[in-house]
This record gives structure tokens, sequence and C-alpha cells, in this order.
């Protein structure tokens, strides 16, 4: 051989390692053998695909079980969810989709007031919504009142309800913040029902504010 390169015996080359040559074939014999159970797994999982392209992880890993047996194969549930990893093969979870309105009830709904207006000074247009943002037990809510005109957050509340009293809350949090002189005020929401509950559109009303509410599901 060229250079400093030189053959070695597999004895030599075992004793460098520290291994016997039993124990070297057994390592390579048990990596060729784990190959094979992870091609035959492979491969059932893709037929299984064919017919049910969309099947997750746990649900292919109990319908495999019979094929485990009989090709005594063991592989546990981490492994085969590795094995689907490495290949591409896990299914991505759709997101869970939170709804923030519920817009199938009796209260009354309101017209559209602001349809073609631009806001030209603060408390001209309220704008109120609903969001939501995960944490590790679960979901919160959060009840925002938006001015329209200088984009500044007039009143909140946080809670881990959609009740509507959480988003009164909101209201009575922008309302003990509003100054007099506030004539003409529009608030506009969608058609939610803590939006058109009593409790809500009586706030509005004794406070003199228009009640305007989308047509559809956007603000």
């Amino acid at each position: 051989m060229k250079g400093s390169y030189r053959q070695i015996s597999l004895s030599r080359f075992c004793r460098l390692l520290g291994v016997t040559r039993q124990a070297y074939y057994q390592h390579f014999w048990q990596m060729e053998f784990k190959t094979t159970e992870e091609t035959l797994v492979i491969n059932e999982v893709l037929q299984i695909r064919k017919n049910h392209k969309h099947m997750g992880g746990r649900k292919l890993f109990e319908i495999l079980q019979p094929f485990y047996l009989d090709h005594g194969i063991k592989m546990g549930r981490d492994a085969f969810f590795d094995l689907l990893q490495a290949n591409n093969l896990l299914v991505r979870r759709k997101k869970r989709k939170i709804y923030t309105t519920q817009s199938f009830h009796w209260y009354r709904k309101y017209p559209n007031k602001i349809k073609g207006i631009r806001p030209d000074h603060p408390n001209q247009i309220w704008v109120s919504d609903i969001t939501y943002w995960k944490i590790n037990c679960g979901y919160v809510y959060i009840s925002l009142i938006t001015d329209a005109y200088s984009r500044k957050i007039v009143g909140y509340n946080l809670a881990d309800t959609l009740d509507a009293i959480e988003t009164t809350q909101a209201l009575m949090n922008a309302l003990s913040n509003l100054s007099t002189g506030h004539k003409g005020l529009i608030h506009h929401s969608d058609r939610g029902l803590q939006y058109c509950s009593a409790e809500y559109v009586r706030l509005l009303k004794e406070n003199e504010i228009e009640i305007s509410m989308t047509e559809n599901g956007s603000l």
C-alpha cells in the first residue's frame, strides 16, 4: 500500500479495539439483522399507507403487532417512532382550531355601521376581538378592545374560559378609562354570543355607544 497506510489482520484490528473476533462478527451480524428488521417494517408501513395515507404512528404500531410476531421482530414504540421519523413517515398533526365566536344564538344581531368609515380621531371606533394563547396546561383567552384610530388597546381581560362575563370585563375595563366627550363612539365586533349578550349590550347602551357588528365571521 502507498504511504503510511498498512493493511492489518482482523485479529490485530480486534485487539486494537479491545474486542474478540466473535464479538466483532456478532456486532455486524446484529447490525445487519437490525437493518433487515427495519426494512421489513418500513415496507409494511408503506403498504398500509397505500390505503390509509394519514394513519398516525400509534395506530400503525398497534396494527403492526401481528406482523412483529410473525417475523420475530422486537421493536418498541419509541424505536418505531424514531424509525418513522428517520424515514420521513411521521404524519404531522393538524393544529386544533379554536373557535372563539359562537354566532348561532337567539340574541339580537346588529348591522355593520363602520363600512366605508376611516377613523380620524381616537374614541371614534372601538374594535373588539378575542384571541387565545396556548400554555402548558391548556389555553387562555384574551378579550381585547382596540381603538381603531390610535391602534391602542383600551380594554382587555385574560381568562381561561370563553364565558360572556369575561368579555364584559374587558368592556368594563375600557369604559373605566374612557374620558368624557366620546359622542358618536361606535363599538364594532363580530356577531359572537359574548358581544350580543344582554349585559354587554346594556353596558354599551348605558354609555351611549353605538353598536356595530360584522355581517359575516370576520371583522
